[in-house]
């Protein structure tokens, strides 16, 4: 046989071998893809043995990828026997993909909750598994609900301001022109109290209003210069019976924003801490902290971050009122009396024009209000 039918029958040799096993593959090549998802994946031999763990698998174990590749996967599980159960029904073609709740081990962590979702690959002996943190889907449910929550309560504002402004100039132009007919010092008095209520609404819609007035003025944002210009303002409003404790990660990088709507947002959260801890204050007890972190490979606002800021204020206050738990970001809602209740709805509103988000976990003792802002 000469070269070149030599060379025909190696070719169609090679056109009709089946494709190679799961395990004659290298994994790290063919599923790099799955390391850019945020959700927690695994790729398995039909015996359960891992093939490949992706990135947020690997820190959600706190184990390295070496580690978990070539191990049984169902030795993560508090219930192996329910992943080895499914392994047997994917390996019978009993159904093409199956989910259930499980518990994953963790290093040195509590386990953590998990939904389950098994299918078979396009690769024969070959099965995928995508494990959703039901924390993380929580999570994200509830990150949507304030995102669509201040969408909401941004054209609530606006709408309601302008119907208020409006009007409201005309009720104080009437009540000046009113006194101007009147000589008696007594019903003077009466168009006062109209003039100053009304300047006292102008006041409230011109704040409403702020945060879509002003330009959005994007510079270079040291977050430390934020923060200490925060604690500087509240120790001098609160010079005694509070402890402002600093708690930073140096090495986070400046990013571009609005510095002065940062300093607003900041200072809405911690003045309100301090209010809270009215008492603690009286008893020399009180304590507020600002802590900065880096979060790594973090999902909020519907994207995926390789870096994020982490800015928390933490107080030992009594804590958020459960009856506003839910609608402390809602405007006008105010757990102490006399609060106006647009503190937290402009802090939210600045952090969002930042593409970031406000959480908050309160229990009594202590509240943890939590500012997440993406990095470069």
């Amino acid at each position: 046989m000469d070269v070149a039918a030599q060379t025909l029958c190696a070719t169609d040799s090679t056109l009709n071998t089946t494709p190679p096993a799961a395990s004659d593959s290298d994994p790290a090549s063919r599923f790099q893809a799955f390391d850019l998802l945020a959700t927690l994946v695994a790729v398995l031999r039909q015996d359960g043995v891992v093939l490949f763990a992706n990135a947020a698998l690997e820190d959600a174990l706190g184990i390295s990828r070496r580690a978990i590749q070539g191990s049984p996967f169902a030795d993560f599980f508090t219930e192996p026997a329910a992943l080895q159960s499914a392994l047997a029904g994917a390996g019978s073609n009993e159904f093409a993909a199956l989910r259930y709740d499980a518990w994953l081990n963790r290093l040195n962590q509590d386990p953590l909750p998990v939904h389950v979702v098994l299918a078979q690959s396009d690769l024969p002996g070959e099965v995928i598994i995508e494990l959703l943190p039901l924390e993380q889907q929580a999570r994200q449910d509830r990150e949507e609900r304030l995102l669509a929550q201040a969408q909401t309560n941004k054209e609530l504002i606006r709408n309601l301001a302008h119907e208020i402004k409006n009007p409201l100039g005309g009720i104080r132009g009437a009540a000046q022109l009113l006194e101007m007919e009147m000589d008696s010092r007594e019903l003077k008095e009466y168009t006062q109290v109209i003039i100053h209520e009304a300047d006292r609404l102008q006041t409230l819609v011109d704040r409403l209003l702020a945060p879509h007035r002003r330009p959005h003025v994007v510079g270079d944002v040291n977050i430390h210069e934020v923060c200490e210009r925060v604690r500087s303002l509240i120790l001098a409003e609160f010079p005694k019976g509070l402890k402002v404790q600093r708690d930073y990660d140096i090495s986070i990088p400046e990013f571009r924003g609005d510095r002065e709507q940062l300093i607003q947002a900041l200072l809405n959260i911690a003045h309100n801490a301090a209010q809270a801890l009215a008492e603690r204050i009286a008893q020399d007890t009180a304590q507020l902290t600002l802590r900065t972190r880096v979060a790594r490979q973090t999902t909020f606002g519907k994207q995926r971050y390789r870096l994020a800021l982490e800015l928390h204020v933490i107080d030992n206050g009594p804590g958020v009122p459960d009856s506003i738990k839910d609608r402390i970001f809602f405007p006008l809602v105010s757990g102490r009396e006399g609060g106006s209740g647009l503190g937290l709805t402009l802090a939210q509103t600045f952090v969002q024009q930042h593409h970031g988000l406000i959480e908050c976990d309160s229990v009594p003792g202590r509240t943890d209000f939590k500012i997440l802002i993406p990095l470069p």
